[in-house]
């Protein structure tokens, strides 16, 4: 463990004010000049709690003084406080009632990783997705406008969030509303300006003052009066203004900006705050911060540390090794497919360490493109690619492929080009909870013409069906589960598999007596083997949702009493209803149960604990077919007495 990891305290730290803090409303009752012990204390105290929990911290750990400036100038929750990239939220959520509660945090029937509605009421708008807060308190400030309330929307957008495309659509619309309302842009990897300092600082008090805003106001009126002299004034004003601040940009889609100022500056924070406030319109303050501030580690890799897990005892023995994860495994592949073929390029939407491209990265640079958070952009990239002759391979996860569906469909599948999409983080993906899960992507794939869509079982087959998916000619996509595997044994050749052929893993024994046939798409192969040996049934590897292996349907269909489709996806649309689909077109009647993801939202917990409450795991995949024997015996058994009542009727 790295001796930098000592700076999270072991034990609670004391924080005597920050323990007299239960609402915003106690933290405005204090002094301009006690703030910064607020900020410590706040600090502190998250570092200790996500080192009891794991989860999200290098974000919040940048922004604790803009927290604390924030609900003590606004009058939240009145004023609507908008995060994006919830995992920015830690301190907010410490501040606003939920102290306590932290020790919960991501934990089954604990807080939640995200800000969310129905958590408080000082969460004013649910995140999981980016680059959401701009319209959304773009909403919200129009709300109080129709409605006549006095209050103000703030959006406070970062962590790379600035970059997705909805991000801009809402600033441009905001200028043509007038609503009053703030953006804070949270700067933290100096990727607008570097230009923070004294003077920085100095112009971001003078240029929101009021006397500024009213002088502003003021010329403005005088000068409308005077043809042509207002607009060569605003256009004299900005051009002073970009000398000195990279504002340009915002100020050309309407929005007064201001800054950037140092986000660890509280009295700086509180000054320019209270001076946007009252401001009326669309303010745009930026600020700058830096990810993992007070924790030294943090601070120098913010992007491997942008998230920690629990950490162990001091005294707890080294872990072995484990078995490599999914996303390793799509890693070396696609450096292996690369080495053999100079026309595959990499795409992600800012996922490279997550989806595992950074050996990709380092090999080929110039086959590598992170298109940052735009992941429509991503696909659409992907489609032009593909229409000059390379290999495009899209690693997104499954929840974020959600934003990019238009594009799927019209840039890549009605063309019918020849993209990979591989789908990383599909099913159930653990504490960051719904917002995060890929409970949707079979559903929504496989109502798309022409996809072929792949779903392994283990770590051998997903490189197989990658190798299969890259040498099809057109839209193929295989989705694959966050962590590891069963450690299968891997075959380090690129050879495909058939397109649309299963294969059986175990044939039951059974001459007599209802027998059970598991259809299984991905990973609870491991699952359904054990309750077959229990219940001796037959199991086939389907491989594919589509195009599905119909021959082997037949089969299963011919030879059991009742069929079992397994799979970590919605149930509704999803892979077992594909088989239904097939087994009425061809009017094959035949009892099935359809296993998968109930029709709701799975909140956050272990991934094992989720997979248990939806009857994924062993016991639950065994008990639901051990009740639906039951329901076809007593079916069977009650046949013949109810057909005599009807003819005797």
């Amino acid at each position: 463990m790295p001796k930098t990891f000592h700076e999270i305290p072991r034990q609670r730290p004391a924080t005597p004010l920050l323990d007299r803090i239960d609402s915003p409303v106690q933290l405005r009752q204090l002094g301009d000049a006690e703030l910064e012990a607020v900020a410590d204390e706040l600090r502190a105290f998250l570092l200790w709690t996500v080192g009891q929990t794991g989860g999200h911290f290098g974000a919040g750990l940048g922004v604790i003084e803009l927290t604390v400036a924030l609900h003590y100038v606004f009058n939240t929750p009145e004023d609507r406080l908008v995060w994006d990239v919830g995992h920015q939220a830690y301190p907010h959520k410490i501040l606003t009632g939920r102290r306590e509660g932290m020790a919960s945090l991501r934990q089954k029937d604990g807080l939640a990783a995200f800000p969310r509605r129905s958590e408080s009421e000082y969460d004013t708008f649910g995140v999981g997705h980016s680059s959401t807060s701009i319209g959304a308190a773009l909403g919200m400030a129009i709300a109080a406008q129709l409605q006549g309330i006095e209050r103000k929307s703030v959006a406070v957008i970062g962590d790379g969030a600035l970059t997705a495309g909805m991000a801009f659509e809402a600033l441009n619309h905001a200028s043509d509303t007038g609503a009053n309302m703030l953006v804070v842009l949270n700067d933290n990897d100096m990727s607008i300006s570097r230009n923070v300092g004294g003077l920085s600082n100095y112009l971001a008090r003078l240029l929101s003052s009021r006397t500024y805003q009213h002088l502003r106001e003021n010329g403005k009126k005088a000068l409308s009066k005077l043809p042509g002299a207002w607009e060569i004034a605003r256009r004299t004003e900005e051009a002073a203004k970009g000398m000195l601040v990279p504002g340009t940009l915002f100020e050309e889609l309407g929005w007064n900006y201001i800054g950037p100022i140092d986000g660890h500056d509280l009295p700086t924070l509180v000054t320019t705050l209270r001076n946007l406030r009252d401001a009326k319109g669309p303010q745009f303050l930026h600020v700058i911060t830096r990810k993992g501030k007070g924790l030294s580690i943090a601070e120098a890799d913010p992007i491997g540390y942008h998230a920690i897990t629990k950490l162990e005892p001091l005294d707890a023995k080294p872990k072995r090794p484990g078995a490599p994860k999914y996303s390793n495994i799509f890693g070396d592949w696609l450096c292996d497919m690369a080495a053999a073929d100079a026309k595959l390029v990499g795409i992600t939407p800012a996922m490279k360490e997550g989806s595992d491209l950074i050996r990709f990265a380092e090999r080929y640079p110039e086959r590598y493109f992170d298109v940052a958070i735009a992941e429509q952009h991503a696909v659409t990239l992907a489609a032009g690619l593909a229409c000059d002759g390379m290999k495009p391979v899209v690693a997104i996860y499954s929840t974020f492929l959600q934003r990019g569906y238009d594009q799927l469909i019209h840039d890549v599948a009605v063309q019918h080009l020849d993209v990979l999409f591989a789908i990383d983080r599909a099913g159930l993906v653990g504490e960051d909870g719904p917002t995060h899960a890929g409970s949707f992507d079979l559903s929504y794939l496989r109502c798309i013409p022409g996809m072929v869509i792949m779903a392994p079982s283990d770590e051998n087959e997903l490189r197989r069906l990658l190798t299969t998916g890259y040498r099809h000619q057109g839209p193929a996509a295989v989705r694959y589960p966050r962590g590891s595997g069963p450690n299968a044994a891997l075959d380090p050749g690129l050879e495909p598999l058939p397109i649309g052929k299963g294969v059986v893993r175990r044939q039951s024994s059974l001459k007599n007596g209802p027998t059970v046939g598991f259809l299984v798409f991905g990973v609870q192969l491991a699952e359904a083997l054990q309750v077959a040996e229990r219940l001796d049934a037959s199991v086939a590897d389907m491989r594919f949702v589509k195009p599905l292996d119909e021959a082997l349907i037949r089969q299963f269909a011919a030879d059991h009493d009742l069929l079992v489709t397994v799979e970590e996806n919605s149930v509704m649309g999803g892979a077992g209803s594909a088989v239904n689909e097939f087994l009425q077109a061809n009017a094959l009647v035949q009892p099935v149960l359809n296993l998968g993801l109930p029709d709701s939202y799975i909140e956050h917990a272990k991934p094992a604990d989720m997979l248990a409450e939806c009857g994924l795991d062993v016991a639950g995949i065994e008990r639901a077919v051990r009740e639906r024997l039951a329901l076809l015996e007593a079916a069977q058994a009650d046949t013949s007495p109810r057909l005599a009542r009807g003819a005797s009727a």
